[in-house]
């Protein structure tokens, strides 16, 4: 009780620090963010705050926003907020037109709201040495990891020089622009769609900020309250545990025997050996010798742990096994080699360094190498201790650490092929949620949404997010 007690002490304390300070959220135009249909009344424009709340007077950001809605539709009551995951990929990049018939404006009008320090926002923390130290490493021959950290130095001292106080792109920070957008736009309560890491930001939201949550609908949402590096290969481990138990399951099917020890033998086996691919980069005539090893065969396997992919996984660890292995890290490479422009890693590292990283037991993180052996040394996320070491941001307050308890109406979803964000992430979200529903969907990855066999549960909770739903399907259960 004491414990508890002084948790919520804490939280009233942060939010004293946030709101004793004076100043007033802006709105500024964003003209031709997106198209819309006609009839649609549609806002678009840029959240004006400080970058830190504690300093009112100082450096400000601006982060995009779009919001839609029907003649019909009350700008005010049953408006959904939806923010893409991450940390560090933006929302409204992805949307460039709006049809009158658009999923979300089925239930009221619609939000789409960036992160700080993403694309479209300013500042935006991008770290493009970063994409270019990986290429060479390949390239070259060279060691990627003090590549990278070269380059992660690099961008740093590039946003320090401009002032940027990088210790403020973080996810109570990030609610607070949720909140300030909401009463910038006069809008009374939200129903917060959040998608793995956003997921855990609208957790922040509704414990920070109860009054302006009406519901909370998360995909694979990750708690920032527990510590993913110490969980991250087990995930992993849980999630083909899922494809050797589907395989077993299919009796016709033996050419998948015995598949479990086979990739466990095989992938131990292979720790610490560096095997040599013949590459060329696309739109190049030139053909290279890259040296790779373990992880881009597992990269290989688990980026294929989607919905879409799911049923192609047993092949490809067989093809992997038994040497046709070309064609799958050449795949990986390409994605190496093109980068991915969409995530800006400096707010990645904002985020992940100060609520992760920074209470991560690295102990605990090496422990899964001795229990799971055929993941041991696989590289499972792009932030690290040696990067956060480099980026060199506070951690979050206490408070973010701990669980949320809300009485605020919840539906989630998880797929129980999900890599990263696994069920026991959902179900603990779910402990401390009495008004809470999950729903675990079978042969599904990361974000398996809310429609199963043709049946939107969205619909059904937004109509009574208090009654209990039913399960319609085989491939779901509804806990």
């Amino acid at each position: 009780m004491k414990t508890f007690l002084i948790a919520l002490l804490f939280v009233v304390i942060i939010s004293q620090n946030i709101y004793s300070q004076k100043y007033k959220p802006l709105i500024e135009p964003f003209p031709g963010m997106v198209k819309a249909d006609a009839r649609l009344i549609l806002k678009t424009g840029y959240l004006v705050v400080p970058e830190d709340r504690n300093k009112p007077a100082g450096q400000k950001v601006k982060i995009p926003f779009l919001f839609v809605r029907r003649p019909d539709q009350d700008p005010r009551k049953n408006i959904t907020l939806y923010t893409t995951g991450g940390p560090g990929y933006s929302t409204t990049l992805n949307i460039d037109s709006i049809s009158y018939n658009s999923g979300w404006l089925a239930y009221g009008g619609f939000i789409a709201f960036d992160q700080r320090g993403t694309k479209r926002a300013k500042p935006c923390l991008d770290c493009m040495e970063v994409a270019t130290a990986i290429k060479r490493s390949y390239i070259e021959g060279k060691n990627k990891d003090s590549l990278v950290l070269a380059a992660v130095r690099q961008c740093r001292n590039r946003f320090v020089k401009q002032g940027v106080n990088l210790s403020a792109y973080n996810t109570i920070e990030s609610a607070e622009d949720i909140n300030d957008l909401r009463l910038a736009l006069n809008v009374d309560s939200l129903n917060l769609v959040g998608i793995s890491y956003s997921g855990g930001l609208m957790l922040t939201m509704a414990r920070n900020h109860p009054e302006g949550v009406r519901t909370l609908i998360l995909t694979s949402p990750l708690p920032g309250y527990v510590n993913f590096e110490e969980h991250a290969l087990f995930n992993i481990n849980e999630a083909l545990e899922q494809i050797f138990r589907d395989c077993e399951a299919d009796s016709a099917d033996t050419k998948y025997k015995n598949l479990r020890s086979r990739f466990h033998q095989y992938f131990t086996s292979i720790t610490g050996k560096k095997l040599i691919v013949s590459y060329k980069e696309k739109d190049s005539d030139k053909n290279i010798n890259v040296a790779y090893n373990k992880k881009e065969l597992l990269d290989a396997v688990i980026n294929r742990l989607n919905s879409r992919q799911a049923n192609t996984v047993p092949g490809v660890m067989i093809d992997l096994i038994e040497g046709r292995q070309d064609k799958y890290v050449r795949e990986v490479l390409d994605g190496y080699f093109t980068g991915d422009a969409n995530v800006s890693l400096g707010m990645r590292y904002s985020v992940y360094c100060s609520e992760q990283i920074n209470y991560a037991d690295y102990r605990l993180e090496k422990q899964q190498d001795q229990v799971l052996p055929w993941l041991a040394g696989y590289p499972f996320n792009n932030v690290n201790h040696s990067i956060c070491g480099c980026w060199q941001v506070k951690p979050e307050p206490a408070i973010a650490k701990q669980p949320v308890y809300s009485g605020v109406p919840a539906l989630i979803s998880a797929g129980d092929i999900d890599p990263d964000c696994r069920p026991f992430y959902n179900r603990l979200i779910k402990r401390y949620m009495p008004n809470s529903q999950l729903l675990i969907i079978h042969n599904k990855g990361h974000a398996p949404g809310f429609s199963v066999d043709g049946t939107d549960y969205v619909k059904l909770f937004l109509a009574n997010p208090y009654k209990q739903l039913v399960s319609e399907s085989k491939n779901l259960i509804v806990e």
